[in-house]
């Protein structure tokens, strides 16, 4: 069977990018794997909403998305802004890639996470994985976290979720969430291994930030349900911060 590598790059990491990234992605390709990427696109949304003078915010780590022109910048930043430049240096180093979004063979199927509390946001409840799996197999996927109801309506997910719970559908033996920091962090240091009862602590004394909590969420998330490899990094030749069922005394 097929080993499947799922990344999650973030807005601001897609934007940090290096000839390692990239030279990792090849090497995965040369070994026949199927690679695809779940990108964000956070700043750049951010950006373009306090441009058009549209709600800008967000609750642990998830945007609200109460108003259809915000779901219309979404969409539009992520498709015409973020994933063409993410594919356009995919080009240059080479490698083969496709832009790809929900309406391609119906490939996200998704629900309402809150309707009345976060508006147009979604949930994965499905993945055309047959399809996605022969595309995977001469070219590396780049993927916006958007996904349709069962009527059509398009939802705009967080990414780091929309990257665990794809690779769990997928069966991915490599889930890595890259970001802009090496790593968790704790009084400035990478934790190298992190497991929940570590995580719920750092929840607790408040030592993380809002935008780390929906990553170790999702992270954990794949890493229950099945992806055995989980890490959360700025470097793919870096482990960074590995999730683990339970660390050792």
């Amino acid at each position: 069977m097929t080993e499947t590598i799922v990344i999650k790059v973030g807005g601001h990491a897609s934007k940090l990018l290096d000839d390692q990234f990239y030279h990792q992605l090849a090497k995965w390709r040369a070994q026949e794997k199927h690679v695809l990427i779940i990108h964000g696109g956070g700043p750049q949304i951010s950006q373009w909403l306090d441009l058009m003078k549209l709600p800008n915010h967000k609750e642990d780590g998830v945007r609200v998305t109460t108003t259809p022109a915000c779901l219309e910048v979404i969409q539009a930043v992520l498709l015409g802004v973020v994933q063409p430049a993410l594919c356009h240096q995919l080009t240059t180093h080479h490698l083969p890639v496709v832009g790809l979004n929900t309406n391609d063979h119906h490939l996200l199927a998704g629900n309402y996470l809150d309707q009345p509390h976060f508006g147009e946001v979604g949930q994965i409840t499905g993945v055309n994985q047959a399809w996605l799996d022969q595309l995977l197999t001469n070219e590396i996927g780049v993927l916006a976290p958007l996904a349709q109801t069962a009527s059509g309506q398009l939802l705009n997910v967080n990414a780091d979720t929309a990257a665990a719970e794809i690779a769990t559908r997928l069966g991915a033996s490599k889930l890595v969430l890259l970001t802009d920091v090496p790593g968790v962090l704790k009084a400035g240091k990478v934790l190298p291994r992190l497991d929940q009862t570590g995580a719920n602590q750092l929840f607790a004394h408040h030592q993380i930030t809002a935008g780390m909590m929906p990553k170790l969420t999702a992270a954990f998330s794949a890493l229950k349900r099945g992806v055995a490899n989980v890490s959360i990094t700025n470097d793919l030749t870096q482990s960074g911060t590995a999730l683990a069922h339970q660390v050792s005394a």
